[in-house]
């Protein structure tokens, strides 16, 4: 991906195009599925669905499987967009690289930080990480809908953010929502990995080993304590890259994830995270701090912060706004950070166990993310030009 000075186009390679267009149809199937999950969870059929999710299969419910299971799928493809974005992408130089680095720490940081000062010293301050996140599906969703007047710039600095979002939430993840420790069992997975770096350094290319090695690894991981998504990027950077062409390991895998991340894991996700039945009175709960920490968290913090923490970044000189992007182009992209839903849902869930709080966070999670999300669309719809680059 580079800008050529006289035109200032960014040439987008084949893959992330891919990515980002399995994205942007996925994030509307994720509208059209949570709004069918809600209607279910809250209709006649209330009991019988909900109590579906909860199904009990080998020990553990339905839902758990898809939250521990197949996620770490989808952590598996976070993980491979990112190792290519810092071979041959926006992450490979460093200069380019430092803009949405910082607006996404930005972004983490202003959020958890308004959630810590209203949640601080009570039951729900373990709620920190939830305004943190970004859903990825959602936000290149809705800008998506923007048509051709996105500017390719626009759609990288998003997808680099929201990727280095999610690659910061993978951390704490493994930092702060992790009780209890098995070491044995974390040692073993961690043996696993460093087998299958020496396999990547021996050039074996089959993808076989590394799906193996990658299920016994998230078994072991799974029962350590960490949470076993983890593997997912662990294993995403055991795969070899090599030159990152259609015929790399990393590339074939990536390929092969888009649609079913898309069109059924993350849909999956959604369907069983939001069929939450909504009593009377729940909009009293919307004044409590835990649900005011990520409501600001997400529709003011997260503009700010990535508005902010850029815009200092380039004031500084360690990084410049590409040319065909103006200021008010990086707030409207802040809003649509401001969409946490999948990966905030997914915190929610680690952070508390409490079922009245964890209700309480989705409803907040949900209106926030529309709220952002809202704004985002019509605040890009009216500041981008109508004549931006067709992709």
């Amino acid at each position: 991906m580079i800008f050529t000075e006289n035109t200032q186009r960014l040439k987008l390679t084949k893959l992330f195009t891919e990515f980002f267009d399995s994205e942007k149809a996925g994030g509307l199937i994720l509208v059209f599925v949570t709004l069918i999950s809600l209607l279910l969870a809250n209709s006649a059929w209330q009991d019988g669905y909900i109590q579906f999710w909860h199904i009990d299969l080998g020990g553990h419910s339905l839902v758990h499987w898809i939250n521990d299971g197949l996620m770490t799928i989808f952590f598996l493809l976070i993980g491979l967009e990112l190792e290519r974005e810092i071979y041959q992408g926006e992450l490979t130089d460093l200069k380019s690289a430092t803009l949405p680095i910082l607006a996404a720490t930005g972004g983490i940081i202003v959020p958890a930080g308004l959630f810590f000062l209203l949640n601080y010293g009570t039951t729900t301050q373990a709620g920190t990480g939830i305004p943190m996140a970004t859903d990825i599906a959602f936000a290149i969703g809705i800008l998506s809908l923007l048509g051709s007047r996105v500017p390719a710039s626009l759609k990288v600095f998003l997808t680099a953010l929201a990727i280095i979002d999610d690659l910061g939430a993978i951390i704490i993840i493994a930092v702060f929502y992790t009780a209890t420790i098995a070491y044995t069992n974390l040692f073993i997975a961690l043996g696993i990995f460093g087998l299958l770096l020496v396999l990547n350094r021996l050039k074996v290319h089959n993808l076989i080993p590394y799906i193996i090695g990658g299920i016994a690894m998230w078994y072991f991981m799974l029962n350590s304590g960490v949470h076993a998504t983890i593997t997912g990027v662990l294993l995403a950077f055991a795969i070899p890259f090599g030159n990152g062409g259609e015929r790399s390991p990393s590339y074939i895998l990536q390929h092969i994830l888009h649609k079913p991340v898309a069109f059924v894991i993350l849909p999956l996700f959604a369907i069983a995270n939001t069929c939450i039945a909504i009593g009377d009175g729940w909009q009293n709960n919307l004044g409590h701090t835990n649900s005011l920490g990520i409501m600001l968290g997400l529709v003011i913090g997260k503009p700010l912060g990535i508005f902010l923490f850029s815009f200092i970044g380039v004031g500084l000189g360690l990084c410049t706004l590409p040319g065909d992007l103006k200021w008010k182009n990086i707030i409207g992209a802040g809003f649509l950070g401001g969409i946490g839903f999948t990966m905030s849902i997914f915190i929610t869930l680690l952070a508390f166990k409490d079922a009245d709080i964890v209700n309480e966070s989705k409803i907040a999670i949900l209106i926030a993310s529309v709220v952002a999300g809202t704004i985002g669309f019509l605040w890009l719809k009216l500041t981008l030009k109508p004549s931006a680059m067709k992709i």
